[in-house]
This record gives structure tokens, C-alpha cells and sequence, in this order.
């Protein structure tokens, strides 16, 4: 089990106090091409992995997403709480945890994830290949089992070791830098805004 961290309080904070609006599960999450061209996009926040700090998403197998991840694992997200007025800048590795991951403990992560999301959630994962053209006779859907993952279903794992939180309400606003040090603990650094 991994030790509680000094941030995730707040950030468990601001979820709760946010809850009410629907956007406050989104961030960004920004990756690099190959090419190494900065890549951003909007993901849902999934939870935490069950006994640790990584935040988990998910994305298709198919998407390009997942050949960014696997050339250059690092990744900062942002997220901004509206009615909180907080920002969180995430900063760590992504871990991509598809059909072919040989954890048996991250396989059913993976299923109890996509146990978790809607049916129009897992839907998605049949459409057609993301980011090829449209045809008007897209290919046949594969069918749902809602136990178990369709083949292009993965989930991502966010593992933070540096984490900005940014409180931009009252005067003088607070910014506090927390750092995952060598030793494994996390130090906490109050910064000007």
C-alpha cells in the first residue's frame, strides 16, 4: 500500500466541493508525438487505482494516444475546479495496461474499470477505428459483454511524482509544489503564485 500523500487530501477536497458540476471529472492530459510535438486532450478522471496514488483513464488500443504513451511515457495533466477556483498540474508517468499486460493484479483493474463505465462509455470501444475517415458502411460492431473488456479497451495509469496545486480564490492566492523525492516521500514547498 502507498503511503498518504500531502496533496491528495486537497485533491479529494476539491472533487468534493466541485461534485456538483459534471466538467469537474475532466482535464487535460498533454503527451508528445513521436515527433516529439506536444499532444493534448480532454480525459475523464476514472478514480484512483485501488492502494495507490495513480490516477486511472481510459482510451482505445486504436487511438493515438496509446503509440505517444509508449514512446515517451512522461505526461503533465491540468485540472481546474471551477466553482473552487483550484488548479492542479500533475506531472509523472502514464502506464498503458491493455489486453496483452502480463500483471494479473492490473488485468483486473482493468476489467473492474471497464466494469465501471456506462454501457454508452463501453460503446465506444466498438466504433470504428478513431481518427480514420468515416465511410458510410462503417464495419459490423462487435458485440458488448459487460464483464469483460472488449480487445480495444485499455486503462491508463497516471503514477504523479510532482504536483502544482494553485488556489486562485482570496488574497493573497496560495500555491504550494509537491515533489515525490528519491526516498519516497513526498516533500511539500509553499511557492508565490
Amino acid at each position: 500500500m502507498t503511503p498518504p500523500t500531502p496533496w491528495r487530501p486537497t485533491l479529494a477536497r476539491a472533487l468534493h466541493r466541485n461534485r456538483s458540476l459534471p466538467n469537474a471529472r475532466y482535464l487535460q492530459l498533454a503527451t508528445l508525438t513521436r515527433d516529439q510535438k506536444p499532444a493534448n486532450r480532454t480525459v475523464v478522471f476514472r478514480g484512483f487505482l485501488e492502494a495507490s496514488n495513480q490516477l486511472k483513464f481510459v482510451t482505445d488500443q486504436r487511438s493515438a494516444k496509446v503509440g505517444q504513451i509508449q514512446s515517451c511515457s512522461w505526461t503533465e495533466a491540468c485540472w481546474y475546479f471551477p466553482k473552487t477556483r483550484e488548479q492542479f498540474r500533475i506531472s509523472g508517468q502514464l502506464r498503458l495496461i491493455d489486453r496483452d499486460c502480463a500483471d494479473a493484479s492490473l488485468q483486473r483493474q482493468r476489467q473492474l474499470t471497464w466494469k465501471a463505465l456506462s454501457e454508452s462509455a463501453q460503446e465506444q470501444f466498438a466504433w470504428p477505428t478513431p481518427g480514420m475517415p468515416q465511410t458510410e458502411n462503417p464495419a459490423a460492431i462487435e458485440s458488448l459483454d459487460a464483464d469483460r473488456p472488449l480487445l480495444s479497451f485499455c486503462l491508463v495509469l497516471l503514477e504523479p511524482n510532482r504536483v502544482d496545486h494553485l488556489e486562485l480564490r482570496g488574497m493573497p492566492q496560495q500555491r504550494r509544489l509537491y515533489h515525490l523525492e528519491s526516498s519516497g516521500q513526498w516533500s511539500v514547498q509553499p511557492v508565490n503564485p
